[in-house]
């Protein structure tokens, strides 16, 4: 059986003392295997990055620019093939693995501009004859940590700005689906990415550890659930490092009276079930102000959900896809199981879809709940499945309560007609992306993509100005050359 491994230093390495089962889940198949990285191999890794960033951090921004112009080519030309990998081994239908990785070339985009992005500040004569500047710099080697759901995007939030500042990588992807970040390894090495820049350890906790601890590894960038990125965050820090660390989330989007509720409805339709609720900008409650707007958007929503195409990713006329392991579809169900034990009010049940010819697969079917309260899991936990909760309140105010209460504070929006609601809400809501008629408010890539409280443990979020910053450090210099003359006595005060 094939064994995916890893690729340090421009060359492809199989570490095979540990695998692990990669699964298609359409077919609940072991359609693969990944090697699992031992300590040696990431620190193989590390060495590898330590080796080649001299020379990298001297290579002028331009010429780092002209490689993610070709690797930016290179993605597209083999767009296919990526998101064949995304689909095989995520699940998600093509058109979603296509939008995936639209928006992780947008980061490299943004990189493209690295020339610019990096110019320092000038100050001349800031005392006589004395000229001070600003510059940024590398910080060395740095890593990054991501998550099953993306894999393609989430590391491209990443290495893209990271190199472009002229820093080397060293990355640890999900084992879950290690293909796709794999090609785009290759596609890097083929667009002048000098060897040992980008590198890629598959693993598990051995290789987080490593990284962690590592005192090569400068800073750390990490996509996951919150008690890891808590985890990430502490350890990190701890071990003197620059982290980011972005959470997990509970995403809700307020449904006011006066809202355009067919433009709502068919929001809230890909906002909760696109990539089968896996996203951690999903929209997964609807708080409904006032019974009216309730009764309407669940009497909407309920034919639709009933109504997605459920399958296979690979089907082009499939909405949706399964969830990414037998384990996650387990939970999904057990979670819902105990919504419904809970009291809330369950309109769609999609828990025991069974997708003719992928009997076997890991699929769910989109479930919606209605009446559901602030005091029930379904509404506590993050479900990262195709599963939408309806919370009923009275007031605008009631519905930002339950949203500012909450222990996340990733993403958010507002469906209504009313510009003042809206200026109100942007303005006081304590969530660090927010919407407006939309659902999924994911920043552009130069803007930065990051979430409030335990959304995102760390100052700055991904891609856009936060990277620069997050991956450069200022240095400030203050310089005087003298004339022939002028030296004349002694100076022990700061110049001024």
């Amino acid at each position: 059986m094939q064994v995916v491994g890893h690729f340090i230093n421009g060359e492809i390495v199989t570490d095979t003392q540990r695998v692990q089962d990669v699964y298609n889940p359409a077919t609940g198949a072991v359609s693969r295997q990944v090697a699992l990285a031992s300590k040696a191999t990431v620190e193989e890794a590390i060495a590898a990055a330590q080796a080649a960033f001299p020379a990298w951090r001297n290579t002028p921004p331009q010429k780092r620019a002209k490689v993610m112009f070709r690797f930016k080519q290179l993605l597209e030309d083999n767009a296919d093939k990526i998101c064949a990998a995304l689909t095989n081994e995520h699940g998600k239908v093509l058109d979603d693995a296509n939008g995936e990785l639209i928006r992780g070339i947008e980061v490299v985009e943004y990189a493209c501009g690295a020339p610019t992005l990096l110019k320092g500040e000038h100050s001349k004569n800031v005392g006589p004859a004395i000229d001070s500047w600003s510059e940024f710099q590398p910080l060395g080697v740095v890593a990054g940590i991501t998550p099953f759901n993306f894999p393609a995007m989430v590391p491209m939030w990443m290495f893209p700005m990271a190199i472009a500042c002229g820093n080397t990588f060293v990355l640890k992807p999900s084992e879950r689906d290690p293909s796709a970040p794999l090609l785009i390894g290759q596609l890097l090495k083929e667009a002048g990415l000098p060897d040992g820049v980008f590198n890629i350890v598959n693993g598990d906790k051995v290789a987080v550890d490593t990284i962690l601890e590592d005192t090569r590894v400068q800073a750390v960038s990490f996509v996951g659930s919150t008690p890891i990125a808590e985890y990430i965050y502490a350890t990190g820090t701890k071990n003197g490092k620059r982290v980011q660390a972005l959470g997990g989330a509970k995403n809700h989007a307020i449904i006011m009276p006066d809202a355009d509720m067919d433009n709502a409805v068919n929001a809230l339709m890909g906002a909760a079930y696109g990539s089968c609720g896996e996203r951690c900008m999903a929209i997964s409650v609807a708080v409904c102000v006032g019974d009216a707007a309730a009764d309407e958007l669940v009497a909407k929503l309920k034919p639709q959900v009933e109504a997605l195409k459920v399958g296979s990713g690979t089907d082009v006329s499939n909405e949706m896809g399964p969830l990414i392991t037998a384990a996650a579809q387990q939970r999904v169900r057990t979670l819902v199981t105990q919504g419904v034990e809970q009291g809330a009010q369950l309109v769609v049940d999609g828990r025991e879809l069974v997708v003719k010819g992928h009997e076997d697969g890991f699929f769910v079917g989109g479930c919606l709940f209605d009446k559901v309260t602030k005091d029930m899991v379904v509404y506590q936990e993050e479900i990262f499945g195709p599963v939408l909760c309806v919370v009923r309140v009275d007031t605008m105010q009631e519905a930002m309560k339950l949203i500012d209460d909450h222990e996340f504070g990733n993403g958010t929006c507002l469906f209504t007609r009313d510009g003042e609601a809206a200026r109100y809400f942007t303005d006081n809501i304590k969530v660090g992306m927010v919407g407006i008629n939309v659902p999924l408010p994911v920043p552009v890539a130069y803007h930065s993509f990051g979430g409030w409280k335990r959304s995102l443990f760390g100052d700055l979020g991904a891609h856009g100005p936060d990277a620069i910053r997050f991956y450069t450090r200022r240095k400030t210099v203050t310089q005087r050359w003298p004339s022939s003359g002028v030296r004349d006595g002694k100076q022990f005060a700061f110049p001024s």
